[in-house]
Protein backbone atom coordinates (compact mmCIF):
# COMPACT_ATOMS: atom_id res chain seq x y z
CA UNK A 1 0.00 0.00 0.00
CA UNK A 2 1.39 3.31 -1.04
CA UNK A 3 0.20 5.77 1.34
CA UNK A 4 0.57 10.04 -0.19
CA UNK A 5 1.24 12.36 2.84
CA UNK A 6 2.47 15.48 1.82
CA UNK A 7 4.08 17.24 5.23
CA UNK A 8 1.80 20.19 5.41
CA UNK A 9 -1.31 18.27 5.75
CA UNK A 10 0.15 15.78 7.67
CA UNK A 11 1.40 18.67 10.25
CA UNK A 12 -2.04 19.48 10.40
CA UNK A 13 -3.58 15.78 10.93
CA UNK A 14 -1.26 15.85 13.81
CA UNK A 15 -2.01 19.22 15.16
CA UNK A 16 -5.77 18.32 16.35
CA UNK A 17 -4.16 15.39 18.21
CA UNK A 18 -2.26 17.21 20.23
CA UNK A 19 -2.70 20.94 19.73
CA UNK A 20 -4.68 21.22 23.17
CA UNK A 21 -2.54 19.34 25.05
CA UNK A 22 -0.36 22.41 26.07
CA UNK A 23 -3.69 23.52 27.96
CA UNK A 24 -4.47 20.33 30.32
CA UNK A 25 -2.77 17.25 30.94
CA UNK A 26 -3.62 14.15 29.56
CA UNK A 27 -2.99 11.19 32.47
CA UNK A 28 -1.00 8.43 30.13
CA UNK A 29 -1.10 5.65 33.16
CA UNK A 30 -4.98 4.93 32.98
CA UNK A 31 -6.16 2.33 31.30
CA UNK A 32 -7.41 3.28 27.58
CA UNK A 33 -10.47 3.05 26.82
CA UNK A 34 -11.33 0.93 23.05
CA UNK A 35 -12.02 4.24 21.55
CA UNK A 36 -8.46 6.01 23.32
CA UNK A 37 -6.17 3.23 21.64
CA UNK A 38 -4.07 3.83 18.45
CA UNK A 39 -5.25 1.25 16.13
CA UNK A 40 -2.32 1.34 13.09
CA UNK A 41 -2.86 -2.02 12.10
CA UNK A 42 -3.83 -3.05 8.74
CA UNK A 43 -8.01 -4.34 9.58
CA UNK A 44 -8.04 -5.63 6.14
CA UNK A 45 -5.49 -8.24 6.29
CA UNK A 46 -6.70 -11.75 5.50
CA UNK A 47 -10.27 -10.47 4.30
CA UNK A 48 -10.73 -12.72 1.25
CA UNK A 49 -11.98 -10.38 -2.29
CA UNK A 50 -15.83 -11.05 -2.64
CA UNK A 51 -16.35 -12.64 -6.24
CA UNK A 52 -19.46 -10.85 -6.57
CA UNK A 53 -18.12 -7.13 -6.22
CA UNK A 54 -14.75 -8.02 -8.27
CA UNK A 55 -16.98 -8.89 -11.19
CA UNK A 56 -18.49 -5.26 -11.28
CA UNK A 57 -15.10 -3.55 -11.52
CA UNK A 58 -13.83 -2.50 -15.11
CA UNK A 59 -11.58 -4.45 -16.41
CA UNK A 60 -9.06 -1.40 -16.48
CA UNK A 61 -9.12 -0.89 -12.82
CA UNK A 62 -8.84 -4.94 -12.59
CA UNK A 63 -5.29 -4.55 -14.71
CA UNK A 64 -4.24 -1.85 -12.95
CA UNK A 65 -4.33 -3.55 -9.46
CA UNK A 66 -4.86 -0.37 -7.46
CA UNK A 67 -7.63 2.11 -6.38
CA UNK A 68 -6.80 5.34 -4.88
CA UNK A 69 -8.69 7.36 -2.27
CA UNK A 70 -8.74 10.83 -1.05
CA UNK A 71 -9.37 11.84 2.77
CA UNK A 72 -8.92 14.88 5.12
CA UNK A 73 -6.26 13.15 7.67
CA UNK A 74 -7.28 15.84 10.26
CA UNK A 75 -9.99 14.53 11.85
CA UNK A 76 -9.75 12.37 14.63
CA UNK A 77 -11.24 9.50 15.26
CA UNK A 78 -12.59 8.94 11.74
CA UNK A 79 -9.85 10.36 9.64
CA UNK A 80 -6.49 11.35 10.74
CA UNK A 81 -2.55 10.01 11.33
CA UNK A 82 -0.71 8.05 14.08
CA UNK A 83 1.78 8.93 16.06
CA UNK A 84 4.31 7.46 13.85
CA UNK A 85 3.16 10.59 11.35
CA UNK A 86 2.89 8.64 8.31
CA UNK A 87 0.19 6.28 8.91
CA UNK A 88 -3.41 6.73 8.57
CA UNK A 89 -5.73 5.96 10.82
CA UNK A 90 -9.22 5.70 12.22
CA UNK A 91 -12.95 4.14 11.13
CA UNK A 92 -12.66 5.77 7.26
CA UNK A 93 -9.31 4.03 6.44
CA UNK A 94 -10.34 1.02 8.03
CA UNK A 95 -13.41 1.09 5.78
CA UNK A 96 -11.13 2.01 2.82
CA UNK A 97 -8.73 -0.78 3.26
CA UNK A 98 -11.36 -3.05 3.65
CA UNK A 99 -13.58 -1.87 0.60
CA UNK A 100 -9.95 -2.34 -1.45
CA UNK A 101 -9.58 -5.52 0.25
CA UNK A 102 -13.00 -7.15 -0.88
CA UNK A 103 -12.37 -5.48 -4.82
CA UNK A 104 -8.60 -7.59 -4.26
CA UNK A 105 -7.30 -4.58 -5.10
CA UNK A 106 -4.08 -2.58 -2.89
CA UNK A 107 -5.13 0.86 -1.82
CA UNK A 108 -3.45 4.13 -2.27
CA UNK A 109 -4.61 6.91 0.19
CA UNK A 110 -3.85 10.48 -0.84
CA UNK A 111 -4.09 13.14 2.12
CA UNK A 112 -6.11 16.08 0.67
CA UNK A 113 -8.05 19.04 1.66
CA UNK A 114 -11.26 18.26 2.73
CA UNK A 115 -12.74 21.25 0.01
CA UNK A 116 -10.62 19.67 -2.63
CA UNK A 117 -11.95 16.01 -2.47
CA UNK A 118 -15.20 17.12 -4.93
CA UNK A 119 -12.56 19.08 -7.60
CA UNK A 120 -10.30 16.25 -7.42
CA UNK A 121 -13.45 13.51 -7.66
CA UNK A 122 -14.24 15.42 -10.55
CA UNK A 123 -11.48 15.58 -12.08
CA UNK A 124 -10.54 11.70 -12.18
CA UNK A 125 -7.58 12.27 -9.52
CA UNK A 126 -9.21 9.79 -6.92
CA UNK A 127 -11.34 7.41 -7.41
CA UNK A 128 -13.67 7.51 -4.74
CA UNK A 129 -13.45 9.30 -1.15
CA UNK A 130 -14.23 7.69 2.25
CA UNK A 131 -14.24 10.74 4.39
CA UNK A 132 -17.33 11.30 6.49
CA UNK A 133 -19.11 13.12 3.97
CA UNK A 134 -22.80 14.39 4.17
CA UNK A 135 -25.12 14.00 0.91
CA UNK A 136 -27.09 17.49 -0.23
CA UNK A 137 -28.72 17.95 -3.29
CA UNK A 138 -26.04 20.08 -4.49
CA UNK A 139 -22.57 17.42 -4.08
CA UNK A 140 -25.48 14.76 -5.47
CA UNK A 141 -25.72 16.12 -8.36
CA UNK A 142 -22.03 15.94 -9.14
CA UNK A 143 -20.95 13.16 -7.52
CA UNK A 144 -22.39 9.15 -6.63
CA UNK A 145 -22.60 8.85 -3.09
CA UNK A 146 -22.90 4.91 -0.68
CA UNK A 147 -24.20 4.99 2.46
CA UNK A 148 -21.56 3.77 5.19
CA UNK A 149 -22.43 4.48 8.94
CA UNK A 150 -24.50 7.34 10.91
CA UNK A 151 -23.04 10.21 12.41
CA UNK A 152 -24.13 13.52 13.08
CA UNK A 153 -23.02 17.55 13.77
CA UNK A 154 -22.19 18.54 17.60
CA UNK A 155 -21.53 22.02 18.93
CA UNK A 156 -18.32 22.27 21.02
CA UNK A 157 -17.90 24.77 23.88
CA UNK A 158 -15.51 25.97 26.26
CA UNK A 159 -15.65 23.46 29.31
CA UNK A 160 -18.21 24.48 31.71
CA UNK A 161 -20.08 26.37 29.00
CA UNK A 162 -19.25 29.88 30.53
CA UNK A 163 -21.98 31.30 28.37
CA UNK A 164 -24.30 28.66 29.39
CA UNK A 165 -24.97 28.32 25.76
CA UNK A 166 -27.13 25.31 23.74
CA UNK A 167 -27.59 24.17 20.21
CA UNK A 168 -30.83 26.66 19.56
CA UNK A 169 -29.24 29.39 21.70
CA UNK A 170 -26.47 30.35 19.53
CA UNK A 171 -27.94 34.09 17.66
CA UNK A 172 -25.51 36.46 18.33
CA UNK A 173 -22.37 34.06 18.61
CA UNK A 174 -18.93 33.39 16.81
CA UNK A 175 -19.35 29.37 15.58
CA UNK A 176 -16.19 28.13 13.56
CA UNK A 177 -16.78 25.56 11.05
CA UNK A 178 -14.64 24.24 8.64
CA UNK A 179 -14.24 25.39 5.31
CA UNK A 180 -16.37 22.94 2.35
CA UNK A 181 -18.31 20.78 5.17
CA UNK A 182 -21.65 20.54 5.61
CA UNK A 183 -21.46 22.30 8.71
CA UNK A 184 -20.63 25.66 6.94
CA UNK A 185 -23.05 24.25 3.47
CA UNK A 186 -26.07 23.77 5.33
CA UNK A 187 -26.53 23.05 9.03
CA UNK A 188 -25.22 26.64 10.44
CA UNK A 189 -26.98 28.56 7.76
CA UNK A 190 -30.44 26.46 8.24
CA UNK A 191 -30.15 27.07 12.25
CA UNK A 192 -29.22 30.78 11.89
CA UNK A 193 -32.60 31.01 9.82
CA UNK A 194 -34.50 28.97 12.11
CA UNK A 195 -33.60 30.35 15.58
CA UNK A 196 -32.87 33.74 14.88
CA UNK A 197 -33.03 35.96 12.17
CA UNK A 198 -37.09 34.27 11.44
CA UNK A 199 -37.64 35.39 14.71
CA UNK A 200 -36.05 38.77 14.57
CA UNK A 201 -33.02 37.85 16.97
CA UNK A 202 -29.11 38.65 15.56
CA UNK A 203 -27.68 35.92 13.04
CA UNK A 204 -25.09 33.27 14.01
CA UNK A 205 -21.72 34.70 12.33
CA UNK A 206 -20.07 31.28 10.97
CA UNK A 207 -16.34 31.57 11.20
CA UNK A 208 -15.43 29.65 8.63
CA UNK A 209 -11.45 28.13 9.39
CA UNK A 210 -9.62 25.52 6.85
CA UNK A 211 -9.57 22.90 9.67
CA UNK A 212 -11.25 21.59 12.71
CA UNK A 213 -7.64 21.97 14.35
CA UNK A 214 -8.05 25.99 13.56
CA UNK A 215 -11.58 26.28 15.45
CA UNK A 216 -10.90 24.43 18.04
CA UNK A 217 -7.58 26.60 18.87
CA UNK A 218 -9.52 29.79 18.30
CA UNK A 219 -12.19 28.52 20.86
CA UNK A 220 -9.68 27.76 23.63
CA UNK A 221 -8.26 31.22 22.97
CA UNK A 222 -11.61 33.18 23.41
CA UNK A 223 -12.19 34.34 19.68
CA UNK A 224 -15.32 31.34 18.78
CA UNK A 225 -17.61 31.21 21.10
CA UNK A 226 -18.43 27.63 19.79
CA UNK A 227 -17.28 25.12 16.88
CA UNK A 228 -19.47 23.05 14.27
CA UNK A 229 -18.35 19.77 13.56
CA UNK A 230 -18.93 16.22 13.42
CA UNK A 231 -20.28 14.79 16.39
CA UNK A 232 -17.77 11.86 16.43
CA UNK A 233 -14.64 14.13 16.19
CA UNK A 234 -16.26 17.13 19.04
CA UNK A 235 -16.10 14.01 21.16
CA UNK A 236 -13.27 12.06 20.83
CA UNK A 237 -11.30 15.46 21.26
CA UNK A 238 -13.88 16.36 24.33
CA UNK A 239 -12.34 13.03 26.10
CA UNK A 240 -8.56 13.96 25.97
CA UNK A 241 -8.84 17.57 26.98
CA UNK A 242 -11.98 16.92 29.70
CA UNK A 243 -10.60 19.94 31.12
CA UNK A 244 -10.63 22.90 28.00
CA UNK A 245 -13.85 22.02 25.53
CA UNK A 246 -17.29 19.92 26.11
CA UNK A 247 -19.82 19.00 23.40
CA UNK A 248 -23.03 19.70 23.95
CA UNK A 249 -25.33 16.72 24.42
CA UNK A 250 -27.98 17.54 21.72
CA UNK A 251 -26.87 17.30 18.13
CA UNK A 252 -28.00 19.75 15.71
CA UNK A 253 -28.67 16.75 13.11
CA UNK A 254 -27.66 13.20 12.93
CA UNK A 255 -27.20 11.93 9.28
CA UNK A 256 -26.27 8.79 7.10
CA UNK A 257 -22.77 9.31 5.36
CA UNK A 258 -21.35 8.29 2.42
CA UNK A 259 -18.45 7.22 0.59
CA UNK A 260 -18.52 9.51 -3.01
CA UNK A 261 -17.42 9.04 -6.19
CA UNK A 262 -17.53 11.18 -9.38
CA UNK A 263 -21.10 11.00 -10.89
CA UNK A 264 -21.63 8.08 -13.32
CA UNK A 265 -18.58 6.68 -12.54
CA UNK A 266 -18.12 3.12 -13.76
CA UNK A 267 -16.66 1.87 -10.40
CA UNK A 268 -19.53 2.94 -8.24
CA UNK A 269 -21.64 -0.30 -8.36
CA UNK A 270 -18.30 -2.58 -7.66
CA UNK A 271 -17.71 -0.08 -4.80
CA UNK A 272 -21.06 -0.16 -3.62
CA UNK A 273 -21.44 -3.75 -3.52
CA UNK A 274 -17.68 -3.79 -1.38
CA UNK A 275 -19.84 -1.77 0.73
CA UNK A 276 -21.91 -4.19 1.42
CA UNK A 277 -20.03 -7.24 1.72
CA UNK A 278 -18.14 -5.31 4.69
CA UNK A 279 -21.10 -4.17 6.12
CA UNK A 280 -22.52 -8.01 6.40
CA UNK A 281 -18.75 -9.54 7.69
CA UNK A 282 -17.54 -9.32 11.27
CA UNK A 283 -15.15 -6.83 10.58
CA UNK A 284 -17.61 -4.06 10.14
CA UNK A 285 -18.72 -4.34 13.51
CA UNK A 286 -14.88 -4.78 14.80
CA UNK A 287 -14.34 -1.45 12.46
CA UNK A 288 -17.05 0.30 14.32
CA UNK A 289 -15.93 -1.15 18.01
CA UNK A 290 -12.48 -0.43 17.67
CA UNK A 291 -12.85 3.67 17.31
CA UNK A 292 -15.63 3.60 19.86
CA UNK A 293 -18.31 3.51 17.27
CA UNK A 294 -21.11 1.43 18.61
CA UNK A 295 -24.77 1.73 17.34
CA UNK A 296 -23.51 3.87 14.28
CA UNK A 297 -23.36 1.27 11.70
CA UNK A 298 -26.28 0.57 9.31
CA UNK A 299 -27.58 -2.56 7.22
CA UNK A 300 -27.56 -1.28 4.09
CA UNK A 301 -25.23 0.42 1.96
CA UNK A 302 -27.99 2.49 -0.25
CA UNK A 303 -27.40 5.34 -2.35
CA UNK A 304 -27.30 8.40 -0.76
CA UNK A 305 -30.37 10.79 -0.95
CA UNK A 306 -30.37 14.36 -0.22
CA UNK A 307 -29.64 15.11 3.53
CA UNK A 308 -32.94 16.00 5.47
CA UNK A 309 -35.12 13.57 3.16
Amino acid sequence: MRVTTPLRAASVAMSLTFALVACGSVDTTQPKEPDQVEHTDDISVGVPPDPAAVKLLPEAVKAKGTISVAMDLSSPPTTFMAADNKTPIGFNPDMARLIAAKLGLKLRIDNVKFDTIIPGLQGNRFDFTATTMGATAERLKVLDMINYFQNGTGVAVPRGNPQKLAVHELCGRRVGVQSGTTAEIKWLPQLSDKDCTSQGKPAITGVTLPSVNDSLTQLSSKRLDAVMYDFTSLSWTAKRQPTVLEVLPERVVSATVNVALSKGSPLTRAIQAAIQSTIDSPKYTEALDRWGFQGLGIKTAAMAVPLGQ
